[in-house]
């Protein structure tokens, strides 16, 4: 007997089951099925590659080029009339996606406790692809289903004010033909296309710049790319010390999505307008750090831009310097580095009069060209991971 999986969508990588999605049966039986429900991974999911090798990337190096895997864990849940078997899976690209398809492979790792089972898919880096799995008891399928798109890929958590979030004139779309650009959801634990406006958590409702940078990294790393958005507009870097709420939810990140490559900070007008010391903005970001990732029990590294105009709210040079020079001591330090200088971004690329607004559609555009050559020059420096 052909039986189907159930697909509950849930929280990332990790998290706890949502709303079914159950897929029709496979051929017709007389019997109802027999049931297993995969809790994870979930479509339009990306989990980040690691043993990434940019030195040996291209598409003549020899045996291959080393884009990397990922260790996907599996995990769901067994009908009770499926007692034995064992797990296996496979993956295929998609119509223009990239990476390699798989054989038929068991699940290493299996585990079955109470009806519960955990077992780990090591996933090429690629995407979007199309995985299927199946229960096998001896020779005998007794459960398969299809889950659809999933990615592995470059992962990427946003944090700040509003230059992060959707504060700006245009709603990008993700212009991919694949639509390989993806966001995850705090709100529905789950993700989707990352058009604009992004699920950031703030309410924020305009355009963002992620949608470009996806656009533009495609090209070069040939892997799904994904965002997890937790700014929130109008923050000091204060209201993210150890304690307050926004830093908890950003040491829920991991627990939600598993390792992502780096944090990419983009905040500093609300210290300006707070006229916050650069000795104090060094100490708070130094203690936001800290206290995430002994949470997130790894170091990605922390990519600061240079945010600090609002020039339709203020004109304050000198509290502007403070944050600049703060951002410069900073990248010279352990787990920070430099990113993007959006300050040089003025005249047509920010909102006209009387919009709070930060960037014009060409500004948008401008911000993310910025971010991919930080992005690209970061990933280039990596060694594999």
């Amino acid at each position: 007997m052909r039986t189907v999986i159930a697909i509950s969508i849930l929280i990332g990588c990790w998290g706890v089951a949502q709303s079914p999605w159950q897929l029709g049966p496979l051929q017709a039986d007389d019997r109802s099925p027999s049931e297993l429900t995969l809790r994870q991974p979930v479509p339009f999911q990306v989990c980040q590659r690691i043993q990434f090798d940019p030195a040996h990337a291209h598409a003549n190096e020899p045996g291959g080029p080393k884009l990397g895997f990922a260790d996907v864990a599996l995990r769901g849940a067994l009908a009770a009339e499926i007692t034995e078997g064992e797990l296996e899976w496979r993956v295929e690209p998609l119509r223009g996606g990239t990476g390699a398809a798989t054989a038929w492979a068991a699940a290493r790792d299996p585990s079955v406790r109470d009806r519960q089972f955990h077992a780990i898919a090591r996933i090429p880096a690629g995407g979007w692809y199309r995985m299927q799995l199946r229960w096998k008891r001896k020779s005998e399928i007794v459960a398969e289903a299809v889950l659809e798109p999933l990615g592995v890929g470059e992962l990427f958590v946003v944090a700040g004010q509003s230059y992060a979030t959707n504060c700006n004139d245009e709603r990008l779309k993700v212009q991919d033909p694949g639509q390989r650009i993806a966001a995850y959801d705090p709100a529905t634990h789950s993700w989707r296309v990352a058009e604009d406006p992004q699920p950031a958590p703030d309410g924020s409702d305009g355009g963002s710049i992620w949608p470009a940078v996806g656009d533009l990294l495609l090209p070069s790393l040939r892997v799904p790319i994904g965002f997890v958005n937790v700014a929130w507009g109008g923050t000091s870097s204060r209201q993210w010390l150890p304690g307050e709420a926004l830093h908890r939810r950003l040491c829920a990140v991991e627990q939600n999505v598993g390792r992502f490559r780096a944090v990419l900070w983009q905040q500093g007008e609300s210290d300006v307008i707070e006229k916050t010391s650069s000795e104090q903005y060094v100490e708070n970001l130094q203690r936001i750090r800290g206290a995430a990732e002994e949470a997130w029990g790894f170091a990605p590294p922390w990519l600061l831009a240079k945010s600090t105009l609002h020039p339709t709210v203020y004109v304050d040079p000198v509290g502007e310097g403070r944050i600049r020079t703060a951002i410069d001591q900073l990248a010279r330090m352990p787990g920070f580095r430099a990113g993007p200088d959006t300050d040089l971004l003025d005249g047509d690329n920010r909102g006209g009069p009387g919009s709070r607004r930060h960037f014009s559609a060409a500004g948008q555009r401008r911000a993310a060209e910025l971010w991919f050559a930080t992005l690209v020059h970061q990933l280039n420096q990596s060694s594999a991971e």
